[in-house]
C-alpha cells in the first residue's frame, strides 16, 4: 500500500485530522521563506504530538535554517529532516554526520529525466523527495503546487537506494494517476488539500489519502 505524508502542517487539529484519515507521515516546515512555516517551539509541540498518535513526524528545512541542529538534536522525535534547500552532497554528508541517528531525505526538483542523475551524488541520504522545481525568481525551493511529469521517475531507483517519494501538484483528484504513472510508493501533498495557505481542509485531506491507499 502507498505511504502519504501530508506536509505543512500547522496546528494541532491539522495534525489530528492527517492522523485519523490515515497518514503515515507528517510534516513540519521550519523554512521562514514558507507561508506554511511554524517557529522551532511550535514545531516541537506539534511533533511530539504527531509521534504520540503514532505518525512519523519530518522536519522540512534547509541546511542555512539557523538553530536547526541545536532543533534536531534537542527533538528526539523527529522521524526525518527533508533537506529542501540548494544543499551540496558535501552539505547533506556533514549534516548525516552531526545526526546519525535522523534519517535524511534530500529534496531534488524536476523538470526532465536528466535531473534524476543529481540523486546519484547525495550517497549521505537516506532516501529522496521529487518534487517540481521552483520557478525563477523563487525565494524557496517547494511547496508551490506544481506537477512535472511523472513519468520520468518510473522504475528510478540509484545502485544504493531505492525509497523516494513523489511531491508537487498532487491533489484527491490526480494523486491515484500520478502513483500508476510514476511508479511511487509515497506521495506527499501539502497545498494540494489546503482551504488556504497553511490551513488543511479536512474533507481533502481525507479525499487523498482514501484516493492513494486505493491504488493497487
Amino acid at each position: 500500500m502507498v505511504s502519504v505524508k501530508i506536509c505543512g502542517l500547522t496546528s494541532e487539529s491539522d495534525v489530528e485530522t492527517a492522523i485519523e484519515a490515515g497518514a503515515d507521515y507528517v510534516g513540519f516546515v521550519v523554512v521562514p521563506a514558507s507561508p506554511r512555516h511554524v517557529p522551532f517551539e511550535k514545531a516541537r509541540a506539534l511533533i511530539r504530538l504527531a509521534a504520540e498518535r503514532g505518525a512519523e513526524p519530518w522536519v522540512v528545512a534547509t541546511t542555512e535554517v539557523p538553530g536547526l541542529d541545536s532543533f534536531v538534536s534537542e527533538t528526539p522525535e523527529i522521524a526525518a529532516v527533508q533537506l529542501h534547500g540548494k544543499e551540496t552532497p558535501g552539505d547533506v554528508a556533514a549534516f548525516a554526520r552531526r545526526h546519525p541517528l535522523t534519517a535524511i531525505v534530500k529534496a531534488i526538483g524536476v523538470s526532465g529525466r536528466k535531473d534524476l542523475q543529481l540523486a546519484e551524488t547525495f550517497e549521505a541520504a537516506d532516501a529522496f523527495l521529487f518534487d517540481a522545481k521552483p520557478p525563477a525568481g523563487a525565494t524557496r525551493e517547494g511547496g508551490f503546487g506544481k506537477a512535472f511529469d511523472w513519468s520520468v521517475l518510473k522504475g528510478f531507483r540509484t545502485e544504493e537506494h531505492e525509497d523516494w517519494t513523489l511531491s508537487g501538484g498532487l491533489t484527491p483528484e490526480n494523486v491515484a494517476e500520478a502513483i500508476r504513472i510514476s511508479g511511487a510508493a509515497a506521495v506527499d501533498v501539502s497545498s494540494g488539500v489546503e482551504a488556504s495557505p497553511g490551513v488543511k481542509d479536512p474533507a481533502k485531506v481525507r479525499a487523498f489519502i482514501e484516493a492513494a491507499k486505493a491504488v493497487k
